[in-house]
């Protein structure tokens, strides 16, 4: 320890206090404890601020802003493409990023979100850098705590940082989608990855009483963080808590790839009243309309001299196109069931029940699947 990463981390603790994501004791200690640069040793990939495809370019702890950017309350992106750190590029890279450490002040938000206790048996899913592991080893013992990560890689770094930190919890590399039975039952379940579906392994492996804390969302990219509480009966229920968070989608929930387009100049064309710019862009609309059309997806599409708003399900081949002639939206939709019909129709149902904020919705888990529910309507995801 250096008075200088010291010295960062303090800044960093208060940094987050102020804006309200820490707000306990507990958890303060845990962030001035812990030293977020030795997760990061592998260094990360900063954004390149130009203009078409988003480019990527490494940042190694042998540049001088290393150390400071490591306290940036920042996601940094420490995996693209699956397989690529930041060591093995010079230069520039197009490709997605994969895994990444995770903003600080979400970090520490979800922690105390989570409502942890003395004596709780945490599991995490999603271990990532393990910046967040060692958090809660340092604020619960090492022995309470089990992380699962998918990507055997990025386990074996965060297991030499872990123990850079000093903790050894229960480390296991495998779906975390599946949770660890092993380890059952959890008081607390924490994701740190982006979900369509709570999966049912995580309630039945906490016990009743006990809080499933997940990212929930869909594949038109708008989620928001729910708390369930596991019930006597099985099932699993709770609120969402509001603030349009995200994650990267566990990588067995990702979209299927969109492959070939349909003819886009088929189909059934009429006006519509509800055009892509209310309802796709604005975030808790968007979450709304992807309750409607689980398996759709969303691209732009410039064609013609003007600009194209398209969902497509791959699964079932239906698709629908929007696009604005001067101010009136028109959409062409095909395949076998109307995609924008039904995102109308869902839309105006959730807004003649008063367009509820996301923390107004509600979620249950159950053995059949899950429910995301608004005061006064229902949907489903």
């Amino acid at each position: 320890m250096t008075d200088t990463d010291k010295a960062l981390r303090l800044a960093l603790a208060e940094q987050l206090a102020e804006g309200g994501h820490l707000r306990t004791a507990p958890w303060r200690d845990a962030v001035e404890a812990v030293a977020r640069h030795e997760f990061l040793r592998g260094g990360f990939f900063e954004r390149v601020d130009a203009a078409g495809p988003t480019a990527w370019r490494s940042l190694l702890p042998d540049d001088p802003r290393w150390l400071a950017a490591c306290y940036q309350d920042e996601s940094l992106v420490t995996q693209i493409a699956g397989t690529v750190v930041p060591a093995d590029i010079r230069g520039e890279i197009l490709r997605a990023p994969t895994s990444s450490s995770t903003m600080p002040g979400l970090v520490v938000r979800m922690l105390e979100d989570l409502h942890v206790a003395d004596g709780h048996r945490v599991l995490e899913i999603g271990t990532g850098t393990g910046y967040s592991t060692a958090l809660l080893c340092h604020r619960l013992g090492e022995d309470l705590v089990t992380s699962v990560e998918v990507d055997e890689g990025v386990a074996a770094r965060a297991r030499a940082a872990i123990g850079r930190a000093g903790y050894v919890p229960d480390l296991v590399v495998g779906d975390g989608l599946a949770g660890h039975g092993d380890g059952a039952p959890y008081d607390r379940v924490i994701a740190t990855c982006g979900l369509t579906t709570v999966p049912y392994a995580w309630v039945e492996q906490t016990r009743p009483g006990g809080t499933i804390l997940a990212t929930v969302g869909g594949w038109l990219y708008s989620s928001d963080l729910a708390r369930l509480t596991v019930r006597d009966d099985g099932t699993a229920h709770g609120p969402f808590l509001g603030g349009h968070i995200s994650f990267m989608l566990a990588r067995p929930q990702l979209p299927p790839q969109l492959g070939l387009l349909p003819d886009l100049d088929a189909g059934d064309e009429r006006a519509t009243g509800l055009g892509a710019a209310d309802a796709l862009d604005d975030w808790t609309t968007r979450f709304v309309a992807q309750l409607a059309v689980r398996g759709a997806q969303r691209i732009t599409l410039d064609r013609d001299g003007r600009t194209e708003h398209v969902l497509l399900d791959v699964r079932t081949a239906a698709w629908a196109a929007l696009s604005l002639d001067g101010a009136a939206w028109t959409v062409r939709q095909g395949g076998p069931t109307r995609l924008w019909d039904a995102v109308e129709e869902h839309v105006a149902r959730w807004r003649s029940d008063g367009a509820p904020g996301l923390e107004h919705f509600e979620i249950t888990v159950t053995p059949e699947g899950q429910a995301v529910t608004w005061p006064g309507g229902r949907g489903l995801l």
